[in-house]
């Protein structure tokens, strides 16, 4: 269902009534309130910052539709075995009783920008000062010919972590002997960029040990991609002949897929695979579109506080926003969502509010103890959200090296959702 701010324009006393209120601190509805849209790395972070640094001067409202939230960040380390996926499942108990957030388990289907509403499919409209929409990624429609959501149960993007993790596991797991699995990977820009790299080294970590003469085959449409060389410097080494990747020299780019014969067309050639893991072409979380805020695919946001450069009561963050170098990934969210949090609680309470400054890293898993990892820090320009410095794992690395690069990850893990859901 696709609703628009045109949809909402003028309709029901209680927009009006919304609509004649003042912005803030008004008598007529007793705290300003924040709305915060999506529980993962940007939303939760900020929706936890908002309510613990206004000291309850500020009603905080964080809408999610699931109960449980499984992180996309470590999803890959669970279908390489290092995991249990129970470990990257957290609920929102603690925001909602030691921060006294309105937790509400609801989709949010459209935004009112003049009303300053947010509309819920199960009919409510929530009300809002500031609104924050952290909703992630959703795929672009027609990315891969032949594949669309009717089937991702039979070729899982998993790329939203949960049951499409479980699935996409299970069926590596259930894998004939010498078999074929088949990942089709996405253009940029697109949520964690080694992402796709580090699941093909943990696929074939559980086929060497499980299934050693299956093949792993990637179609990518990119000529280059993050962490390239210390991936196949790693594939090399532990994974010898089981991982081929086709660029876009060599037909990855060219391709659609054929869920019911398990078929993949890449670039004339038919491939017939026994797993097949598409990860589509991706966009801004359909309540950035629904709210007309978006150019293109991406939602731009101001780098200096992540607002909206459309709405200036709206902030976005993490994957929906486009604010320059930063990648989508948790890591960045989680800083983004600290600056927005900032950032709203002085505008709400005149709170002092400092300079954007922001980091991320993204560390990935080759194999037992072999991990990498590649980091920047940002400032704000006008334009953009700007690299000013940035490190990267180097190739040749020894073991000491790379088991602190993956028992580092470790750590970032417990403390960074430790600090998304208290």
């Amino acid at each position: 269902m696709t609703l628009n701010r045109r949809n909402f324009l003028g309709t029901g006393a209680f927009a009006a009534a919304t609509l004649a209120a003042p912005m803030v601190r008004a008598a007529s509805h007793g705290k300003p309130k924040v709305v915060v849209v999506g529980g993962g790395a940007g939303g939760a972070t900020a929706a936890r910052y908002i309510a613990k640094d206004s000291n309850g001067e500020i009603d905080v409202t964080l809408i999610e539709p699931t109960r449980m939230y499984y992180t996309c960040f470590f999803s890959n380390l669970y279908i390489g075995g290092f995991r249990e996926l129970s470990s990257i499942g957290h609920s929102y108990g603690k925001l909602a009783s030691e921060y006294g957030i309105n937790v509400v388990h609801d989709w949010a289907i459209g935004v009112d920008r003049d009303a300053k509403t947010v509309s819920l499919a199960g009919g409510a409209k929530v009300p809002y000062d500031r609104l924050i929409l952290s909703p992630g990624i959703d795929f672009v429609d027609g990315a891969v010919p032949g594949w669309d959501l009717s089937t991702q149960t039979k070729m899982p993007h998993a790329y939203k972590a949960g049951t499409q993790s479980e699935l996409l596991k299970d069926q590596i797991m259930a894998m004939p002997e010498g078999g074929t699995y088949v990942m089709v990977a996405p253009p940029n820009p697109y949520r964690c960029p080694p992402g796709p790299y580090e699941r093909v080294s943990m696929v074939a970590h559980v086929l060497k040990e499980t299934n050693p003469t299956a093949k792993i085959l990637i179609a990518d449409p990119k000529d280059k991609f993050s962490k390239q060389a210390l991936f196949e410097e790693g594939w090399q080494k532990h994974y010898g002949g089981m991982i081929e990747r086709l660029g876009p020299d060599f037909g990855g780019g060219n391709v659609s897929v054929n869920a019911d014969t398990m078929e993949v067309n890449i670039d004339g050639e038919i491939v017939k695979a026994d797993v097949c893991n598409v990860i589509p072409a991706q966009k801004a979380g359909a309540i950035c579109d629904a709210a007309a805020l978006t150019e293109g695919n991406w939602a731009p946001v101001d780098g200096h506080n992540m607002q909206s450069r459309m709405d200036e009561n709206i902030y976005i963050l993490g994957d929906s926003s486009n604010q320059g170098d930063m990648p989508k990934s948790g890591y960045s969210a989680n800083s983004q969502a600290k600056v927005a949090a900032m950032a709203v609680r002085g505008s709400l309470t005149g709170s002092r509010v400092f300079p954007a400054k922001y980091s991320n890293t993204c560390w990935s898993l080759i194999a037992t103890d072999d991990g990498v990892k590649v980091g920047a820090s940002y400032e704000p320009t006008d334009e953009k959200i700007a690299s000013v410095s940035s490190f990267v794992s180097q190739t040749g690395e020894d073991a000491d090296m790379r088991k602190r690069t993956y028992e580092e990850s470790i750590g970032w893990y417990a403390g960074i959702t430790s600090d998304m859901f208290g």
